[in-house]
């Protein structure tokens, strides 16, 4: 199915978990840091900026997390593979044209943009931006699709 992403963002939740994808709106360089090196790569305007929450949780860590990255262009942290820290990581993001959701690799350990750790329930997922849109294929049944609109607001007094 192909959904609009104009300003908005949409939020596709299971029972337990939960994906944000957002489109990026203009070009930048992305930052992957690994502990022995460091990988650019470009992103594109019309590219996907995914959020997964693979144990669920509240909403705002996510939002926060997205735009981290999508506004503030903030480098992607990758741990080792077997560092414990991996288990403690509850929102993990992978940002490119393409992604795909799998539960079968360890939070935060994989520098490929083109793979998502998420739960059970919403693994298999095929992700595609393009323009404003997002097409998503091999959607579990069971899961919901919905808008969502957010904004960050700071006023001074």
């Amino acid at each position: 199915m192909n959904y609009s992403l104009d300003d908005e963002l949409l939020l596709i939740k299971g029972i337990y978990s939960f994906l944000l994808v957002s489109r990026v709106k203009e070009r930048f360089g992305l930052c992957i840091e690994t502990s022995h090196d460091e990988y650019c790569q470009g992103v594109d305007a019309g590219d996907l900026v995914v959020v997964s929450a693979p144990e669920g949780g509240a909403f705002e860590p996510a939002l926060m997390l997205m735009d981290l990255v999508r506004t503030f262009h903030m480098p992607l942290l990758v741990l080792p593979k077997d560092h414990p820290g991996s288990r403690r990581i509850s929102y993990v993001v992978s940002v490119g044209p393409e992604i795909f959701t799998s539960c079968s690799i360890r939070r935060g350990t994989h520098p490929e943009q083109n793979l998502i750790c998420s739960s059970d329930e919403l693994a298999g997922i095929v992700l595609k931006g393009g323009g404003k849109n997002v097409d998503i294929s091999c959607l579990p049944e069971g899961i919901s699709i919905r808008h969502m609109k957010y904004e960050i607001k700071t006023e001074f007094s």
